[in-house]
């Protein structure tokens, strides 16, 4: 344990370890480069540590020949913790040691200063492991974040060409996963390296098995770490990772009423489909926080939403009286149920005009407004979009379309400042459900209201190109393998 006696709090460096090239995922550009949910790996990971109060300062160890790239993401990002970029080393030791140099040869560097290693890869990581991993520093001088280990470990042993035999099943109740961070005193990460440059069978894949080496003495105090906090290392994680932000993503931090005042005071919002059901509430929603807002509906204004100059005059209209557009967003559609065989043509050219064609002039009628005021457009999707669903295949697959729209559009007009995402609520008490599917226990759907106001707290987020599911009960609290279940959901919206 530290024998810290001095009062003054020490200061907390975020080592953000990046230096890995993707080689495994197989792609040609680093696995903390690739954009799930709307951005970069590596600037989730930034944003968790950014946003830590118990972090003063991010050191980040980037592969060469991408470090200005990340240099320019987090500028944009605005991001105002991150002190520096510097190259990472061949091995995670030559990184470790590297990212002790740096933080050895500043000023204010002292002995207690604490570094906090985090794989870049881990992007889900929660304010709860950063916070209590910075907290057990306190008491110990080196800190470890593990889960229990769900499967059974074994140990095996080769023998010659007849493959592996099993020689020990250690007991699974004392088995542990590890994970990241890792926090150290600067002291003690170094002295555990001094030790180990000395040993010439040197080799080691995490800092806390150098501790645990070359310096007995000192304890590895272990933190619960999370399910969540996954690690993007095979193709299949890419795909798993950007699902969970999207269950994650329930957790959109809704401002007090004063925020959202102070936000929407003198903004201009325009709602298609905004006659009724979810449309309508998240009108009046942002109406009642002093947003000018413009609603525009079949049955209210006589607004054709699949006719593009009607599209235009209505966003011209909004930009005519309020000089600026802020936020656009769609919530028209229609939901015919039957089999495609027994569909009309004009059913099928019609579903095709309002849930994708529509989507689409809205989306080039709006840009020019957005990338004036950095604004952003919202569109919606559904449950069905992960799986054509019997007896509306044109529905689910134009829910399709509006994910892949979004994201498209999220990468095209990021330079440019102009924010894409997609709302995925599950089965919702909508008029439009009602008339598709009649009479239904409303305690299994989901009040439109609730959709209205997750849907405002995306509009005053920083997200692009997500895609965020609103579900009646949290996911996030139900363990991670009733989340893994959510990402093969098979309800309907």
């Amino acid at each position: 344990m530290s024998s810290h006696g001095d009062s003054r709090r020490p200061g907390t460096t975020a080592v953000i370890l990046a230096g890995g090239t993707g080689q495994r995922v197989g792609l040609s550009i680093p696995k903390q480069l690739i954009k799930i949910a709307g951005k970069p790996v590596i600037l989730h990971t930034l944003e968790a540590f950014e946003a830590a109060a118990e972090v003063d300062d991010i050191l980040v160890l980037m592969a060469e020949g991408y470090i200005d790239e990340v240099k320019a993401m987090i500028a944009k990002a605005g991001l105002q913790k991150v002190a520096d970029v510097i190259p990472g080393g061949s091995t995670r030791s030559d990184s470790t040691k590297a990212a002790i140099a740096h933080v050895e040869a500043r000023p204010d560097a002292d002995e207690r200063h604490r570094l906090v290693f985090h794989d870049a890869v881990r992007p889900l990581i929660s304010r709860r492991v950063i916070a209590e991993t910075v907290a057990a520093l306190d008491r110990y001088d080196a800190v470890d974040v593990a889960i229990p280990s769900s499967d059974t470990v074994i140990v095996t042993r080769t023998h010659g060409d007849d493959g592996e035999f099993i020689t020990d099943v250690p007991e699974r109740a004392r088995l542990r996963r590890g994970q990241t961070p890792q926090a150290f005193t600067l002291a003690t990460i170094r002295a555990a390296y001094q030790a180990a440059d000395k040993d010439p069978q040197f080799e080691a894949t995490d800092d806390c098995s150098v501790v645990l080496k070359y310096l007995p003495s000192v304890p590895i105090h272990v933190v619960a770490g999370d399910e969540w906090n996954m690690k993007v290392t095979q193709p299949v994680d890419l795909y798993i990772a950007d699902k969970l932000f999207q269950l994650a993503s329930t957790a959109v931090p809704s401002p007090d009423d004063a925020s959202y005042r102070e936000r929407l005071t003198g903004k201009t919002l325009v709602v298609f489909g905004g006659s009724y059901g979810i449309g309508a509430d998240l009108a009046d929603l942002a109406e009642s926080y002093g947003a000018d807002v413009f609603r525009f509906g079949r049955s209210t204004t006589g607004t054709h939403v699949e006719d593009p100059a009607e599209v235009e005059a209505a966003l011209k209209t909004a930009h005519g009286e309020t000089g600026r557009v802020d936020y656009v967003v769609n919530t028209a559609g229609i939901l015919q149920i039957g089999r495609l065989n027994e569909t009309s043509q004009e059913d099928i050219d019609q579903t095709f005009k309002v849930n994708y064609l529509a989507p689409v002039q809205i989306a080039r009628a709006a840009y020019p407004y957005l990338a004036a005021t950095q604004g952003q457009l919202l569109l919606y999707t559904s449950s069905s979009y992960t799986r054509g669903r019997r007896d509306y295949s044109l529905y689910s697959s134009t829910k399709a379309a509006m994910v892949n729209l979004t994201q498209a559009l999220a990468e095209e007009w990021s330079d440019d400042g102009v924010q894409v995402n997609c709302v995925n609520p599950e089965r919702t008490a909508t008029p439009m459900r009602t008339k598709a599917f009649g009479s239904e226990n409303p305690d299994t759907l989901l009040a439109s209201e609730t959709v209205a106001r997750t849907s405002l707290d995306v509009l005053l987020s920083a997200l692009n190109g997500a895609v965020i599911d609103v579900r009646k009960d949290d996911p996030t609290t139900g363990g991670f393998e009733q989340a893994i279940a959510r990402v093969l959901d098979t309800g309907i919206e």
